[in-house]
């Protein structure tokens, strides 16, 4: 959900004042208004218009809570350059409109993260639909020389603007791009994940958007590396007993609301976006450390009812928002081979045009999704691909993985899980998440060896692939585990291990590659609304989602089953007592505990891989 929008447009503008240019830059004129909403409340509005434009062009929007203003006068001819990301649409001419949403910098109003549509069922009501429909009323109506028609993107929370901003849309507008926009809040993005709460990113986030209406803050931590920081911080009440005091709404939701009550429904757009109403790309990235799960899932929920056939997905190798800045060649240490950004931004175009200017055949793939491992990009008529064919990956004796199901009755692996020493989710330090030097971008495809030996963390690797293994669709864990206490969080990778000897590149021998990962609170694993206390040394079968790859194993390659119970900060640690609101644990309530995984015929932990015939 973290910002884009100031280095999206500070940092990709060539500022030249004045009209003596060469003819064949791209010339724009920024402005400005206050654009008022039905209620009255004014939003802040940036403008910038082509000043060669030859015939009506359409207006393409962007709407943000982290600052709308490009700090140049009114009526500054500005020369756009090519790193502005819309650079290839804007040398054929669009009106690009970037808003400040009502609360935040110059809008007037109050702003609340991620607040539910109600414009449907609350008569009068106004929401961020409401207001992004009387954005595009005055814009058609206002803006010179625009031919009628309006789109709407956006990356992260603009991305979520985009998804509710075209559900129950203006005339005038006829396209949506939602990109790595946040979904269930709950579930799988942001602030927790499988009801597990995202620690780091959940405190320093809130901080950041409601400490102060008017910019974006830091909060002030006394050191760089913040792993014993947020271990020393202790049980969760100290939050706000210790620093927030209440100020921060959104941590004060967090706090009433440890389950998935009816607050976190509400709030879920599974509640409010069912279909596309007019056409919606969903754009997302593998390795999203922020928003992966938002287009993949919204892209499925819209998809049943998408009779139009208005719905479409691409799917990349990407971090939250890396198809918008630089090549897309490479994430970290993993090179990708191709100017990913660019086959994106090519594509983004031709939707655009095609709707807004009638441009084009309007032939659009169903699904456009990089595969990685091979390089390359695929299409595919269904996503996921009907075709591919589900395959149980079983971890087994001796820390061993094969598609052979465990024939023996006996089979298990223990471990202690202990709050003092958690396992770090990346490699120390763990910087803030938006600080200075912080790694926090590339997290997601890290070398997975800087936990691999450590007592708490067990794994279990197959044989060399004789063959390339493709793996297309979405990956399902099901863990078999026990406790000796009576919670815990069980974290589930699947790890792409290169060859001892890489003779591709010699300096990525012996690489752990995370290609899907998550973690489940074992709390909820019947339900997330009402959770139960776990049975002490009961095995029960958990069921996580790792959510969606297309991924190529090579050959000489071997596949992982990673298992652990602690992902710190970036989860908060599990008291593995059950207490009724782990937000109002004691520090006593934090325990050791003794972790049991099963790979026995009985209890058969494994990974379904959707693999490509």
């Amino acid at each position: 959900m973290r910002k884009f929008f100031i280095s999206f447009i500070l940092g990709f503008f060539f500022f030249s004042i004045g009209l003596a240019q060469p003819v064949n830059e791209v010339l724009y004129k920024k402005t400005s208004a206050m654009v008022p909403m039905r209620d009255g409340v004014k939003l802040f509005t940036v403008m910038l218009i082509p000043i060669n434009a030859k015939v009506p062009v359409p207006i393409l929007i962007e709407r943000t809570p982290y600052g709308a203003d490009i700090p140049i006068p009114d009526d500054t001819i500005i020369a756009l350059s090519p790193r502005f990301s819309f650079y290839n649409m804007a040398k054929e001419g669009y009106v690009f409109v970037f808003q400040d949403i009502r609360g935040k910098y110059k809008s007037e109003g109050n702003m609340e993260i991620h607040q539910p549509l109600i414009h449907e069922t609350q008569k009068g009501a106004i929401d961020e639909s409401t207001d992004t429909y009387d954005a595009v009323d005055w814009l058609v109506k206002n803006v010179p020389y625009n031919n009628g028609k309006a789109g709407i993107v956006g990356i992260s929370y603009p991305g979520w603007l985009a998804l509710v901003g075209a559900v129950d849309p203006h005339p005038a507008l006829k396209a949506s791009s939602e990109q790595a926009c946040m979904s269930d809040l709950f579930l799988g993005d942001d602030f927790h994940h499988n009801g597990a709460f995202r620690l780091s990113y959940g405190m320093e986030y809130t901080y950041e958007v409601e400490h102060d209406k008017t910019t974006d803050s830091d909060f002030p931590f006394p050191q760089f590396d913040l792993y014993d920081w947020y271990r020393n911080l202790g049980s969760l009440k100290n939050v706000n007993e210790k620093y927030f005091h209440g100020t921060i709404p959104t941590w004060n939701h967090f706090v009433k609301h440890p389950n998935y009550d009816s607050f976190w429904q509400k709030n879920s757009p599974l509640n409010y976006v069912k279909y596309p109403q007019i056409p919606q790309l969903h754009v997302g990235g593998y390795y999203d450390q922020e928003d992966l799960n938002g287009p993949q899932l919204m892209y499925a929920q819209m998809e049943k009812k998408d009779t139009f056939n208005r719905n479409h997905i691409m799917l990349g190798p990407w971090n939250h928002g890396g198809w918008a800045r630089g090549k897309g060649d490479s994430l970290g240490k993993i090179s990708f081979e191709s100017n990913t950004g660019e086959y994106f931004q090519t594509l983004q175009k031709k939707w655009f045009d095609y709707y807004l200017k009638g441009i084009g055949d309007g032939n659009f793939e169903e699904a456009y999704c990089f595969q990685t491992g091979s390089n390359q990009w695929k299409t595919y008529k269904t996503w996921p691909p009907k075709e591919a064919e589900i395959k149980k990956l079983y971890a087994g004796p001796n820390h061993t993985a094969s598609f052979k199901k465990p024939q023996s009755n006996i089979g298990d692996i223990k471990y202690i899980s202990d709050p003092a020493k958690p396992v770090p989710y990346r490699p120390q330090p763990i910087e803030a998440t938006y600080g200075p030097g912080s790694r926090w971008r590339t997290w997601h495809v890290d070398d997975q060896r800087f936990v691999y030996s450590r007592p708490d963390v067990v794994s279990f690797m197959m044989d060399s692939l004789t063959e390339d293994l493709t793996v297309t669709g979405t990956i399902m864990a099901h863990l078999f585990a026990s406790t000796k206490g009576s919670d815990a969080d069980w974290v589930v990778k699947l790890i792409d291990v290169y060859p001892n000897i890489d003779q591709k590149n010699f300096l990525m021998s012996g690489y752990m590659l995370p290609v899907a990962m998550e973690v489940f609170r074992g709390r909820f694993y019947k339900s997330f609304s009402k959770p139960e206390a776990l049975v002490p040394g009961k095995p029960e079968e958990f069921v996580i989602n790792l959510h969606q790859i297309n991924h190529s194993f090579k050959k000489g390659h071997r596949i992982m089953i990673q298992v652990q119970s602690s992902w710190f900060p970036v989860i908060d640690m599990n008291p593995q007592k059950f207490v009724p609101n782990i937000f109002e644990a004691k520090e006593s309530d934090y325990i050791k505990a003794e972790e049991t995984i099963y790979f026995n015929a009985k209890y058969p932990t494994y990974v379904e891989l959707p693999v490509m015939r």
